[in-house]
């Protein structure tokens, strides 16, 4: 029989007669340049080597680079939009009010995920005041939750011709929808391209499936409200960014009214309002 030394040298030896040059040159990833860098740390062509888990190398598809993570304060959105705090506003709703069976907290909360800054940036109580600011000119714009589109918007198309990265699909009007009531092609085109829903051809979409109406409302919030609250410039330059056809004297009771509603709701939230709140 022959020593035990020895036959572990002779399984090494066979060993390393199984494994291709270029698998042990590998095992540690220092490939050659043609070589993929394996899952298991070992260099070579084909699927093994370079599709999935490959390291590095020609590697078939590499690796989607990990997300920058989203900077937030921590704070729950949903512990501040409680459903004492969401009822207290739709029971308002009158009991025709087609709103009443359509908008929900569950609806709000569930698109709120798709933005993750929203109520989220700057201190508690800068959370606080964006969560005011949004549910005032939300009461504003639905009437309490009332409304999921335009009164008598079907009268306008609200087609800008002129735009033509988002031409008018035929047939399709673009008035007022959801808690926001986005208005105009352009800004159904955008919204729809940034949530993954076509509602440059399916504007009615909106007013038809709530989270996707709430996902409109935080698409136009974040790209034009957001950084107005979180910097500190006072809710009166909100009103300015989501209607300023009413400041100025345009519409003053109306401009009134989303103060009074904040004011209202940074109460019930239990923050005061801060400044600069006239547009």
């Amino acid at each position: 029989m022959l020593p035990l030394n020895v036959l572990r040298l002779i399984l090494l030896v066979g060993l390393l007669g199984i494994l291709t040059p270029e698998s042990v040159v590998g095992q540690n990833c220092g490939c050659a340049a043609k070589l993929c860098c394996s899952k298991w740390g070992y260099c070579g062509t084909g699927k093994p080597y370079c599709g999935d888990g490959c390291q590095h190398g020609p590697c078939y598809s590499k690796p989607s680079p990990s997300p920058t993570p989203t900077p937030t304060n921590g704070v729950s959105v949903a512990s501040i939009v409680t459903p004492a705090f969401f009822n207290r506003i739709i029971n308002q709703a009158g009991a025709g009010c087609a709103g009443k069976k359509f908008y929900s907290r569950s609806a709000f909360l569930e698109a709120a995920k798709s933005y993750p800054r929203f109520g989220r940036t700057g201190t508690k109580v800068v959370s606080k005041r964006e969560i005011a600011a949004f549910f005032a000119h939300v009461t504003h714009e639905t009437g309490h939750f009332c409304y999921i589109q335009e009164i008598n918007g079907a009268s306008r198309d609200y087609c800008d011709e002129s735009n033509k990265q988002y031409p008018c699909a035929p047939g399709k009007k673009y008035f007022g929808r959801g808690p926001i009531q986005i208005t105009w092609n352009y800004n159904y085109g955008r919204a729809g391209k940034s949530i993954g829903v076509d509602l440059l051809h399916n504007p009615e979409t909106v007013a038809k499936n709530p989270t996707i109406a709430f996902k409109t409302a935080f698409w136009f919030w974040m790209n034009n409200v957001h950084s107005i609250i979180t910097s500190g410039k006072g809710f009166g330059r909100t009103i300015r960014a989501i209607n300023g056809g009413e400041c100025n004297g345009g519409v003053p009771a109306a401009v009134q009214a989303r103060v009074n509603y904040y004011k209202k709701y940074c109460s019930q939230l239990g923050v005061t309002p801060g400044s600069n709140l006239y547009c």
